[in-house]
């Protein structure tokens, strides 16, 4: 049996980013103090979720991947032996900003990023305003804890990203969020666990929790936190965090279950991707 301790974090915007960053350090320290081998954040986790405005002043959270406070989490996840994956705001360059996750490996190198691939566009989620949809693929990483890979919040519901992750071998799959009551309170009881069956590996969802009326007063969403973590045959592994309160979660993994799942159900050798023609077929969009 290879158990993994991974932790999952939700919290809301105390308002401002120093305290904001002080709060998921503590996090990583108290996750790593129950033995926790790997930590996520939510969605822009050192922030508010400033996609329910169109205010040029957020651009100012982004920064580089390898910028200060990704360095500040690597020595922190090389301090603490622990594997990091970073949700951030990232300028790649001058006026060329994606929402991105950097991944720490548990010596403190930063083995590379995500950024994320589907952007939404619609009532209190302006992120076109904020980003430039992911140019990098779905990749893969080998790391201290096994081979993890990243999707973010809105990805979710394209499963076709869900799949690129498990052909490209993902035993873990994180996938942070900032994501509030309405149309997608359903939809969040079942991707997770429809992704992890599909493809025979774990997922893990933190989400934000609480309402963020100290940055936007009346205009604030109310996030419902309910982070979980899924196996691959889709059980919750221990509870889902509260939906209303700051909470740390901290489950094992036993990754024996990816390959029991993936010898019991023969997805990947029963898929016809020749049959699946409009899949790979651009169209208006693409």
């Amino acid at each position: 049996m290879t158990i993994v301790r991974a932790a999952i974090s939700q919290t809301k915007w105390t308002g401002d980013k120093e305290s904001m960053l002080d709060r998921h350090e503590q996090f990583a320290r108290d996750a790593a103090a129950q033995g926790a081998q790997v930590m996520c954040f939510q969605e822009l986790f050192y922030g508010p979720y400033f996609g329910i405005t169109q205010d040029k002043k957020y651009y100012r959270f982004a920064e580089p991947a390898d910028g200060p406070i990704v360095q500040r989490f690597a020595a922190l996840a090389k301090e603490l032996g622990q594997v990091m994956v970073l949700p951030i705001y990232e300028e790649a360059e001058t006026g060329i900003y994606f929402n991105t996750s950097v991944l720490v490996d548990a010596d403190g190198t930063i083995l590379g990023k995500y950024r994320k691939i589907h952007i939404p566009h619609v009532e209190k989620f302006w992120e076109k305003f904020y980003f430039k949809p992911g140019n990098l693929g779905f990749p893969v990483f080998e790391t201290a804890i096994g081979k993890v890979g990243m999707y973010i919040c809105y990805d979710r519901h394209f499963p076709e990203g869900w799949r690129e992750l498990g052909l490209g071998g993902a035993h873990i799959v994180f996938n942070p969020n900032a994501t509030k009551p309405g149309l997608s309170n359903r939809l969040w009881e079942v991707e997770g666990p429809a992704a992890a069956v599909a493809n025979g590996y774990f997922v893990l969802q933190p989400n934000r929790v609480g309402r963020e009326d100290n940055e936007y007063g009346d205009e604030a969403v109310d996030f419902y936190g309910t982070s979980n973590v899924i196996d691959p045959r889709g059980n919750f592994v221990g509870e889902r965090g509260s939906g209303t309160e700051e909470e740390l979660l901290v489950r094992d993994l036993d990754l024996d279950l990816v390959q029991e799942m993936r010898d019991d159900w023969q997805f990947y050798r029963d898929r016809r991707p020749s049959t699946y023609t409009h899949i790979a077929t651009p169209g208006a969009t693409s």
